[in-house]
C-alpha cells in the first residue's frame, strides 16, 4: 500500500514534469510575469500622480522588482523538476537564481534614486553594492555558462532497474520540495497580510535544497562508491550551502560567496573530466 502511495505521487511528478517545458506553459509564464509587471507600472503611476493606494512607499522600480520576484518563483519550480534528471544542472540552476537574485536587488536599489541626483562621494559610495551585484551577475552568468558547457552526464548506476529506482527517489524529494515552497509561500502571504511587511523565505527555502542535496549524495552510494563521484557530489552540496549564505549576507560578500562557488564548482567538473578521462583512457590500454 505504501509503495502504492509513492507510484502515484511519482506519477504525478511525470504528468507536471512532461507538461513543465511545454511551449503552453511557457507563454503562460510569460503571460504572467507581463501581467505583474504592468500592475506595477500602475501602482508606480498612482504614487507619482499622488493617488491613495494600498502601495504608497513604492516607484516605478517596484514593477521590475515584481516582475523579477514572479520569474524566480517559476525558475525555482523549474529547479525542482531538473533534480530527477541531473543533479549537475540542478545546481546551474541555482546558481541561475542567485545571478537573478543579484540583478534584481540592483534594479530594486535604483528605484532609490529617481529624480534630481547629487553626483558626490557620498552618492558613488551608495552606488557601490549596486554595481557590485550587477557585475556579480555577470560573473555568474559566465560562470553558469561554463558550467553548463563542461558538463560530463555520466550514469552512476549499473543497470535501467538501478537507474529508474534512483531516478524515483529524486522525483519524490522533488515532490515534496515542490510541496514546501508552495506552503512557505502561502505562509509569506500570510505574514504579510497580518504584518503588511512581505518576508521571502527563500533562505529556508535554501536551506531545505541543502539537506536534499546531502540526501541524494548519501542515497548514490548504493549504487556507487567511487571516489571521483563522491567528490563532485559533496562539493555541489557545499556549493548550495555557498549559495544560502550569500542570500543573508551583506554587500560586496553576497557576490564574493556566490562567485567562490560557482569557481569550485567550475574547478571541480573540470578536475573531474580530467580524471574521467584518464581513468577511461587507462582501462582502454
Amino acid at each position: 500500500m505504501v509503495k502504492e502511495f509513492f507510484k502515484k505521487q511519482i506519477r504525478i511528478f511525470d504528468i507536471l514534469d512532461e507538461h513543465w517545458e511545454s511551449p503552453r506553459v511557457s507563454k503562460m509564464i510569460s503571460n504572467l510575469v507581463v501581467i505583474f509587471f504592468v500592475a506595477g507600472l500602475l501602482i508606480g503611476l498612482l504614487n507619482y500622480l499622488g493617488i491613495s493606494n494600498p502601495l504608497q512607499h513604492v516607484s516605478s522600480f517596484f514593477a521590475i522588482e515584481l516582475a523579477f520576484n514572479v520569474l524566480l518563483i517559476f525558475e525555482i519550480l523549474g529547479l525542482i523538476f531538473l533534480i530527477p534528471h541531473s543533479v549537475a544542472d540542478s545546481v546551474g540552476k541555482q546558481f541561475e537564481i542567485i545571478s537573478l537574485l543579484l540583478l534584481r536587488d540592483a534594479f530594486k536599489e535604483f528605484g532609490h534614486y529617481l529624480g534630481e541626483l547629487n553626483w558626490g562621494m557620498d552618492f558613488l559610495w551608495e552606488l557601490a553594492p549596486i554595481v557590485s551585484d550587477a557585475f556579480g551577475a555577470i560573473l555568474l552568468f559566465l560562470i553558469t555558462g561554463l558550467f553548463y558547457r563542461a558538463q560530463r552526464h555520466i550514469q552512476i548506476t549499473g543497470n535501467y532497474e538501478e537507474q529508474s529506482g534512483f531516478s524515483n527517489i529524486k522525483k519524490l524529494i522533488s515532490i515534496y520540495l515542490t510541496l514546501t515552497f508552495f506552503l512557505l509561500g502561502v505562509y509569506d502571504l500570510f505574514t504579510a497580510y497580518q504584518t503588511n511587511h512581505f518576508n521571502y523565505s527563500l533562505e529556508l527555502f535554501y536551506t531545505l535544497l541543502i539537506f536534499a542535496d546531502v540526501f541524494i549524495l548519501l542515497f548514490s552510494l548504493r549504487y556507487t562508491t567511487k571516489y571521483l563521484n563522491l567528490f563532485r557530489y559533496s562539493s555541489f552540496a557545499l556549493a548550495t550551502i555557498f549559495l544560502r549564505l550569500t542570500l543573508s549576507a551583506p554587500a560586496y560578500f553576497n557576490v564574493l560567496l556566490a562567485v567562490i562557488a560557482g569557481l569550485m564548482v567550475l574547478g571541480v567538473t573540470g578536475i573531474y573530466n580530467g580524471m574521467l578521462k584518464k581513468s577511461k583512457e587507462g582501462t582502454e590500454v
